[in-house]
């Protein structure tokens, strides 16, 4: 199992494909060792994992440097595991429709909020959750990415559903998002380039329009110029 890099931020730029990995503290050796097997399979695609706080830190905020990170980052890949339980709960409290809870388990925050930043950056997610969580927000089904529930064991690294997933996620990332040049304003546009983004009805109505004016200068000249 290859070990740890600690990388700096900053340090992640040379040629090869980041990937940023949200993905909170484990807390325990079965967590541990599904996430090595996670960051294993990526680096055998040819990817490298990205995490702060696990092998990529930085002085600056935590925030700041998630979104320095994800700047040199290709795709996202949400690991989201169980980080508190709680026995009973309530839902709404005080509310008409307060319901009752049982045997609660949450991920870390910080999945929602990573997830979310990547979504706003236009990087493709990929994201896999522990089965029994709570399923909300962005962890659960429904948005534009597929959300994988399954046990944290290494086995489920090489299930159909999860080789589909991957190949289809570093699909998007070889892609990546169109990247259109900004709208130049109308008077440092060319002449050509006024013409060619033209549409073929409004091109000859230009050009019927040009020959009218064309016209009407030889006649009003022909008027101011010709004999008595």
């Amino acid at each position: 199992m290859l070990g740890v890099m600690h990388l700096t931020v900053r340090e992640c730029d040379d040629d090869h494909t980041y990937v940023f990995v949200s993905v909170g503290g484990t807390a325990t050796a079965e967590q541990e060792a599904f996430v090595r097997a996670v960051e294993d399979r990526l680096r055998s695609e040819g990817l490298v994992p990205h995490t702060v706080g696990r092998n990529t830190f930085s002085s600056d905020a935590p925030l700041r440097t998630v979104t320095e990170l994800m700047d040199k980052c290709s795709g996202t890949v949400v690991i989201a595991l169980e980080r508190s339980y709680f026995p009973k709960g309530v839902d709404k409290r005080g509310e008409p429709k307060e319901a009752a809870l049982n045997d609660v388990r949450l991920p870390t925050p910080w999945n929602q909020i990573e997830a979310a930043i990547s979504y706003a950056r236009g990087l493709p997610l990929m994201v896999i959750v522990e089965a029994g969580l709570k399923s909300e927000g962005l962890l659960e089904r429904g948005y534009d990415w597929y959300v994988q529930w399954v046990k944290p064991e290494v086995t489920a690294l090489h299930s159909n559903e999860f080789n589909g997933v991957l190949a289809s996620w570093k699909e998007k990332m070889v892609k990546g998002p169109k990247k259109t040049s900004p709208a130049k304003a109308p008077s440092e546009l060319t002449v050509g380039e006024l013409i060619g983004g033209l549409k073929p009805v409004q091109l000859w109505s230009v050009l019927a329009a040009l020959a009218a004016l064309v016209a009407g200068a030889f006649a009003l000249g022909g008027k101011l110029f010709g004999g008595p």
